[in-house]
């Protein structure tokens, strides 16, 4: 590929990239899923569901642990049966010390499925290219 059609293909991909990336933050999500993170590696599922309860019926807690040493990743998911519910415990959870750290709570992004990332060797090194 030449330079010139190199640096169009490079744009379009950024721009098309990036257009969907920053749409996903031109406004809060209306869900009922929280994102939680700063838990500490005590933090189970039960006493985190406890902690957001008092704010609605929590219908799921998943918190998210390493594969290969099974402790806590340091962050979790609180989903809600109501976005008003998940509003209020966003709002009076975030900044507050849950054993004895404090919680970054906000509106949980949906997960944006992505091609796999092959990579292909030539005379300049390794280029990473998206299967299609």
């Amino acid at each position: 590929m030449r330079k010139a059609g190199f640096i169009n293909f490079a744009r379009q991909a950024i721009t098309a990239s990036s257009s969907s990336y920053w749409r996903s933050f031109s406004s809060p999500p209306s869900n009922n899923k929280l994102f939680v993170a700063g838990l500490s590696w005590s933090v189970d599922e039960k006493s985190l569901k406890e902690a957001f309860s008092s704010f609605g019926e929590v219908s799921e807690v998943r918190i998210m642990y390493d594969k290969d040493s099974g402790r806590s990743r340091g962050f979790g998911f609180v989903n809600f049966s109501r976005e008003d519910e998940a509003t209020s415990a966003k709002d009076a959870m975030d900044g507050k010390a849950f054993l004895g750290r404090p919680l970054r709570v906000n509106f949980a992004l949906e997960k944006v499925h992505r091609e796999p990332v092959t990579s292909r060797q030539n005379n300049h090194g390794t280029t990473f290219i998206r299967s299609r």
